[in-house]
């Protein structure tokens, strides 16, 4: 049958098949794995991968249970080893080799087992990479055609090779298309050449290419494939810097035809053929995004304050900040995803293990030194430039001391204990900085004290705000307390390029504050002063660091907006990671560009002194660069089932474009929805956007399912900055609400910006 013919073909083309592979045989074959969820849960239980090789099934105890799967797809890595608090807890150090968990994207639970030998374990976890790998590698074009030939597969019921017009309809549904009776079995009869009442081999190969037919790359390809109905390389360059605004000699259109082609006849001849012209949106060229940005491509020998970075608030917690859970791998995943800045809220334990939660509370609690051992096994793992650790103690002296000891043991050379060189610094460079950890917090002295052997006093009391007492105080309309704590100088001697003080006014920290001091401010207090005083912040960020941070009020771990501080000049912009919303699309698409590495260099205007930048206050001046942005949403592929429970729920989708930046830029425009049409709805529709400040605009496509009766629902999104996006028609890759990429679904688009 063709779908199965065409399904191998992609295989071994993905070069997923890799026959006699070790690694993979074992993974099909499968194996028995004990899964660990306590001390007296731990429980033997059958896996294997299917032969899709991107599915795994697992044996199950629960009888009625639906759906012993999970993808290849929704792991977002696996840990060799006692890795997860879960085998730290319930397993003994002598099985350390046979363990490793399946870390998955989003919220579902980590994924706890134990091979019976170190060498099983190892063939699982190198065996589950290599499959991830694969995966990864494909571009979209590769996973679409994967994915439909999976769905053909799923709906031959009967195995038969076959596919009644039953089938057919159940197929349509499973792509998210609902067609009326009329409509499929017109498809049907038209593809039904034999007239046998099922199609088979070529009939199923016509259906194929009648589905995936794309008449807006039918238009675009016939307008430049100009040379015996192909591309030519010629063709192809005509087309790139026509169209696509593209910097591309002729022969970098020669070396993606080779590349890329999959025809070998027009490959030979330099041609690009229609799947090949296909397949050029589906390669980072193709994207949105400029690859050129991919990397870290700005200059990073700035001061660090002149950078924004990536931060976090109560890092610890996976859920809300009354009931919920604190872990460590709260902070392994913030810092996977490049976050620069995380918090720890470090309280008196038992047994003087100092312990880390949300104060005033029902958070669990984690031990203050294995989040400690995470930080130095995950800081430099998604970026190399420094990490931030904001302290928020409240730790008797004994037990600061402790603190002090296991950030010095732990972390070893990468902890900064004193600042770079031999003589006072005026300012920290971030390239300096590189894979090392700083500590934010009080300190007793001075920095200068590190030169001159200033002899402090062991103990004293400094004031420490309070975070966790908002939650308390928010619903009195109190303000928090500053309590006074003994400050242990073990502890305090470790803070270097971040000591926190109280911030008084602009006008008292020019006379007053340091460089290397930083104030925090609650986000009721930075939007007023963003609000009121936005020019006076922009400078005060020019050479000092701020730190903001959600009301206390906000126990559900929601979220404020944080282009307004971005604006501001503000760099520690920490809002909660765990909590999936628009405010952290708008971080990760601030922190996209640059190689994720977590710092992005603020614009000359927000450095430069000379400069007198407000962005509730434009006037015409360098950072007024008025543009007007053209979009046009022109289609939307294989946009995902929302309902998989019910076969016949389709998505009615619409496309929500928005602007955020300075005040003057935000605006939003959308389209209207499609009916019944998640597979290949087309809008076609133009949008225009004045942007006043290009460099820190800010652009979100957002995909909804459109309901009558409440609100939409949440289909995918993708965020970035205005300057990495790529002219000319792109395709935007559509992600999850935390972050992961949805495989093969992804709206077409065509941009320009035009100077006014």
């Amino acid at each position: 049958m063709y779908y199965a013919e065409k399904y191998k073909k992609i295989e071994i083309n993905l070069d997923i098949s890799l026959e006699g592979d070790v690694d993979l045989q074992f993974l099909l074959q499968g194996g028995e794995l004990t899964k660990v969820k306590s001390d007296s849960w731990q429980k033997k239980r059958f896996y294997r991968l299917q032969e899709d090789c991107e599915t795994m099934w697992h044996e199950s105890s629960k009888i009625f249970r639906k759906n012993n799967t999970f993808s290849i797809d929704d792991i977002d890595s696996v840990r060799q080893g006692r890795e997860s608090e879960g085998l730290l807890k319930y397993t003994d150090d002598s099985l350390e080799d046979c363990c490793f968990s399946i870390i998955f994207k989003g919220k579902r639970k980590n994924l706890d087992l134990m091979a019976s030998s170190p060498e099983e374990a190892k063939l699982w976890v190198s065996g589950l990479e290599k499959v991830i790998t694969h995966m990864d590698n494909l571009n979209s074009q590769q996973k679409s055609e994967h994915w439909i030939i999976s769905c053909m597969r799923k709906a031959d019921k009967n195995g038969d090779n076959r596919m009644t017009l039953k089938e057919l309809k159940h197929f349509l549904r499973q792509i998210n298309v609902e067609v009326d009776d009329t409509h499929a079995t017109m498809l049907f009869e038209k593809c039904d050449t034999s007239r046998s009442g099922t199609l088979e081999g070529d009939e199923i190969k016509q259906f194929y290419e009648l589905l995936t037919y794309r008449e807006e790359i039918e238009v675009i390809y016939g307008k430049y494939a100009l040379t015996d109905g192909q591309m030519s390389a010629a063709n192809l360059l005509t087309f790139l810097k026509t169209e696509q605004m593209a910097s591309w000699s002729l022969e970098d259109a020669e070396n993606f035809i080779e590349k890329h082609e999959p025809d070998q006849t027009a490959k030979q001849k330099k041609h690009l053929t229609k799947d090949g012209f296909l397949r050029y949106f589906s390669q980072k060229e193709g994207s949105i995004f400029n690859p050129e940005h991919q990397p870290v491509y700005q200059d990073m020998s700035q001061p660090l304050n002149h950078y924004f970075i990536s931060s976090s608030h109560n890092t610890y917690l996976m859920e809300d900040q009354l009931k919920g859970p604190s872990s460590t791998e709260a902070y392994i995943r913030a810092l996977s995803k490049g976050c620069r800045c995380v918090e720890l809220d470090i309280w008196d334990g038992p047994d003087g293990e100092p312990l880390i939660y949300h104060g005033h509370t029902l958070t669990s609690r984690v031990l203050f030194k294995d989040v400690i051992k995470a930080i130095k096994d995950y800081a430099f793992k998604a970026s190399e430039y420094p990490v931030i650790l904001s302290l928020e103690n409240h730790c008797s002296v004994q037990q600061q001391k402790l603190m002090a000891h296991y950030m010095i043991s732990i972390l070893g050379s990468a902890l900064l204990t004193h600042p770079l060189g031999n003589e006072m610094p005026t300012a920290f460079i971030l390239q300096e900085l590189k894979r090392r950890i700083l500590v934010k917090g009080k300190r007793l002295n001075k920095l200068d004290a590190a030169f001159n052997n200033n002899n402090t006093e062991d103990v004293d009391s400094v004031s420490e705000e309070d975070e966790a007492a908002e939650v308390k105080e928010s619903d009195q309309k109190t303000k928090p307390k500053k309590s006074k704590i003994k400050l242990a100088k073990e502890l305090s001697d470790l803070v270097i390029y971040c000591k926190s003080v109280h911030f008084n006014s602009f006008e008292h920290a020019k006379e007053k504050q340091a460089f290397y001091e930083m104030a925090s401010f609650k986000e009721s207090k930075a939007k007023t002063l963003a609000d009121n005083s936005a020019s006076a912040f922009v400078h005060h960020n020019m050479d000092k660091l701020s730190r903001i941070y959600p009301a206390g009020s906000r126990t559900d771990s929601s979220n404020y907006n944080p282009v307004p501080m971005w604006n501001a000049g503000c760099q520690i912009v920490a809002l909660n990671f765990q909590t999936p919303c628009k405010q952290m699309d708008l971080n990760q698409g601030r922190f996209l560009p640059n190689g994720k590495c977590g710092y992005i260099l603020k614009p000359e205007f927000m450095r430069n002194p000379d400069f007198l930048f407000d962005p509730n206050n434009l006037t015409k001046a360098p950072w007024l660069r008025r543009k007007t942005l053209h979009i046009m949403v022109i289609s939307a592929q294989q946009l995902p089932k929302l309902n998989k429970d019910k076969p016949k729920s389709i998505v009615d989708p619409l496309v929500r474009v928005e602007i955020y930046g300075v005040a003057a830029d935000r605006a939003s425009q959308q389209t209207p929805h499609i009916n019944n049409n998640g597979f290949n709805p087309t809008w076609n529709r133009n949008f225009q956007f004045i942007i006043n400040v290009p460099e820190l605009a800010i652009v979100r496509f957002e995909v909804e399912d459109y309901d009558t009766a409440s609100a939409n629902d949440f289909i995918g999104q993708y965020t970035l900055p205005f300057t990495s996006m790529q002219y000319g028609y792109r395709r935007v890759p559509l992600l999850t609400q935390s972050g992961g990429i949805i495989p093969s679904a992804g709206l077409f688009v065509h941009i320009m910006a035009l100077d006014n």
